[in-house]
């Protein structure tokens, strides 16, 4: 049971509400996430401001960053966000089965993804600590050093919806993803 009232975006505290009407129109809902960041206008409005500065500034296609939100995910055991990340990674071009191997570790169908995702498993497991052998592997694998210095945007705002579903304890209202239990 959800710890954060769910509000749509006619109960939401005034201050939440048009961000709130924006993310609804955006995912055709509102999903239950959103909702629950709207209870604390600040809260809705930090996670909207990292996703405004990666859409504006940021370089990587959409495959990459749901790639991404999948390998960050998998590594914090967030079902939520590998459940919706899944559907919006088969949107941006992912079969379903590349998504359950993003999410396990796999990626040798593609070896500089591969070495980018362990970067962003690295970040998220070592609390920030890279091992300079995986940084390596990326920059061998044609990672420029702009791309992995914004890779650590794209991990914390992942860790920030990751690590908001297990505090609020959030509840599914996307299709589970596969392999969750």
């Amino acid at each position: 049971m959800p710890r954060i009232p769910v509000h749509t975006v006619e109960d939401a505290p005034a201050e939440a509400r048009e961000g709130l009407r924006s993310l609804a129109q955006k995912m055709g809902k509102v999903l239950n996430i959103h909702g629950e960041m709207a209870h604390a206008p600040v809260v809705l409005a930090a996670y909207q401001g990292i996703q405004k500065a990666i859409e504006e500034h940021g370089t990587f296609d959409a495959r990459t960053r749901e790639a991404i939100a999948l390998a960050v995910g998998a590594a914090n055991d967030c079902a939520y966000c590998q459940s919706a990340h899944t559907a919006a990674g088969r949107a941006a071009g992912w079969s379903e089965q590349e998504t359950v191997r993003i999410r396990s570790g796999r990626v040798d169908f593609d070896p500089d993804l591969d070495a980018l995702l362990s970067v962003a498993r690295e970040i998220t497991s070592q609390r920030g600590e890279v091992e300079e052998r995986t940084w390596k592997s990326a920059r061998e694998a044609g990672w420029s050093e702009t791309q992995l210095t914004e890779l650590f945007t794209h991990v914390a705002l992942n860790l920030y919806t990751n690590y908001f579903n297990h505090y609020a304890q959030t509840e599914l209202d996307v299709p589970k993803a596969p392999g969750l239990d």
